[in-house]
């Protein structure tokens, strides 16, 4: 088959998938609602290609993906695979070619030759250099791109790395998805980190508060020797409430988290954990959680921290295994308290599917070993210069006071 007939064949699926949307009843129903809420019911159809592609990879019915519902329905072909297995990233243009674009995806550190599905003259705008929001998937041994949905300027490096950051940061697995000698780049660098952790600690659990955790985190990269006799949990009374430090904005999350858990006004347990697979955890309100399983009448707001744990993405099954295994009664509390009637395994497959489908390595070791991460924090890191403050009246055509070399208005003044 030739690239052009593979592209008609690509094309024709995607007809396929639209149809689907709209034969398909409760796609249909939901699809509309979708139109409905993002005011896109009156479109082009150009416009509704930009609306329809983002729809059919990201949007869940019933924990299904729109894709996963045509497969069941259609049955499995290669390119409904291929769809299904697509990435969405954040690239740099290297080159633009007669028929694609060689990109680099500043997330897992690849380079990739990718073929448009499209003429290239829709591509007018975009040159070498300017940074894509895009998804690409692979198909009998080549890439395509099949939607871009945003393009950055080469000046705009770094929103395209904290973009790069935050979807790590949600997605730890993209730093070594479809690159396996990053993932072999990663399961070594624990290997190494984990026999360091024993061999300072003596354990691979510390149960301390947010005031000390960020010491013994750091002691520990450094290679220092550190003092646990003052850093332990000192919390008599239990309780969990929402720390909003801890959310992941996008705005602010790299300043916050340079900060640590210090920076944090109220105090709360963390325990730094590491797992010898999957990396180094720091599970804010751990001990809270476990002491529900021995007086859940000693926790205040055990139900709100039971569900934190339940849904929170950045807690992996190992930790629930990990409490599990340690509390005989630990399910019949969650039932009790959650007013449902689980197994252990209904539980995990409800709650933390994606664990269970996917090896997802810890945020932590993630970030340590991403190169978008390290150019990033070097950036925030760094002092950055202030625009002196201007008392004089300053015309908005004269040089600027600070000695850029600008006109006024196109520095300090703007």
């Amino acid at each position: 088959m030739t690239v052009i007939d593979k592209i008609n064949s690509i094309n024709d699926v995607v007809k396929e998938i639209f149809e689907f949307t709209q034969t398909n009843e409760k796609v249909k129903a939901d699809f509309d609602e979708y139109l409905a809420t993002i005011g896109a019911r009156n479109i082009s159809l150009n416009q509704m290609e930009k609306i329809f592609l983002p729809y059919i990879f990201e949007r869940r019915i019933d924990n299904k993906s729109i894709l996963e519902m045509f497969k069941e329905e259609n049955g499995s072909q290669p390119i409904i695979e291929s769809f299904i297995n697509a990435q969405a990233s954040i690239f740099e243009i290297k080159k633009i070619l007669k028929n694609g674009f060689e990109l680099y995806n500043l997330i897992n550190e690849k380079t990739y030759t990718v073929l448009s599905l499209t003429k290239m003259t829709n591509f007018r705008g975009i040159y070498a250099g300017q940074y894509i929001t895009a998804r690409i998937f692979k198909l009998d041994g080549e890439y395509y791109i099949i939607e871009i949905s945003s393009v950055l300027s080469h000046s705009q490096k770094e929103e395209a790395y904290r973009y790069a950051v935050m979807k790590l940061v949600h997605s730890p697995r993209m730093l070594y998805f479809d690159n396996s000698e990053k993932e072999e780049e990663i399961k070594n660098t624990i290997s190494e980190m984990y026999q360091k952790f024993i061999k300072t600690f003596d354990k691979d659990t510390i149960l301390t508060t947010n005031k000390h955790a960020d010491d013994i985190i750091g002691a520990f990269n450094e290679g220092e020797e550190v003092d646990l006799s003052d850093k332990g949990c000192d919390i008599t009374e239990f309780k969990f409430f929402h720390v909003k430090e801890l959310d992941n904005n996008y705005s602010n999350f790299l300043e916050n988290s340079m900060g640590g858990f210090s920076s944090h006004n109220e105090v709360y347990d963390v325990a730094v954990i590491f797992d010898e697979k999957n990396g180094l955890y720091a599970i804010p309100f751990y001990k809270t959680f476990c002491t529900i399983f021995e007086d859940k009448t000693k926790v205040e707001n055990a139900k709100n921290c039971v569900e934190y744990f339940l849904t929170n993405d950045s807690i992996p099954n190992l930790i629930l295994d990990r409490v599990s295994a340690q509390y005989s009664n630990f399910m019949d509390t969650i039932n009790e308290i959650m007013g449902t009637n689980y197994t252990y395994k209904e539980l995990i497959n409800k709650y933390k599917s994606d664990y269970l489908n996917n090896r997802i390595y810890s945020s932590a070791t993630v970030l340590f070993c991403s190169k978008a991460f390290s150019e990033i924090f070097d950036y925030i890191s760094e002092p950055q210069p202030q625009k002196p403050v201007i008392t004089e009246k300053v015309g908005r055509n004269d040089p600027c006071p600070c000695g850029s070399g600008k006109k006024f208005k196109n520095c300090c003044g703007g």
